[in-house]
């Protein structure tokens, strides 16, 4: 079992959802980001880490220095769940073979189907294979989590 693996497999446990697993060149340094539908706190990546620090001396994962946060306000997008899960919202996103010549696209996700990500830019629908996303994220809205803190 790969050590994404067995990190995605701990923080599912815990009630978290696993977003992504930076490993610095020597794989010193681990960088885990989770997320939940409520947000993440602080104490959140404290059992996080607590946890993960235990697994990986039973498992003899080698490492320095373990880093568990929130993915940020412009989450990486990389299941179709976290297409269909933050639809409505807008995020950017980078192809990895141009369509009429532009890689890089701005707008709000309209839905996944079929293998297929509908996006809407400015008021025009376009469909990518989610096979053809190098990287996606969302933008940050900042007025909606002004609004959401009220």
């Amino acid at each position: 079992m790969s050590v994404a693996e067995l990190i995605e497999q701990a923080v599912a446990g815990l009630g978290y959802e696993f977003v992504d697993l930076e490993i610095s060149p020597r794989g010193q340094l681990l960088r885990v980001f989770i997320d939940s539908p409520s947000g993440i706190v602080v104490d959140d990546c404290v059992t996080v880490s607590n946890h993960l620090t235990r697994l990986f001396t039973v498992e003899n994962v080698d490492y320095e220095r373990l880093e568990v946060s929130s993915p940020g306000l412009d989450r990486p997008l990389r299941k179709p769940e976290d297409f269909v899960r933050f639809a409505g919202q807008e995020a950017q996103l980078r192809l990895r073979v141009p369509v009429a010549n532009q890689r890089n696209f701005t707008g709000r996700l309209a839905g996944v189907a079929d293998g297929r990500l509908t996006i809407d830019i400015k008021g025009v629908a376009h469909e990518f294979e989610l096979s053809q996303i190098e990287r996606a994220r969302l933008v940050p809205d900042f007025e909606r989590k002004q609004e959401l803190k009220r």
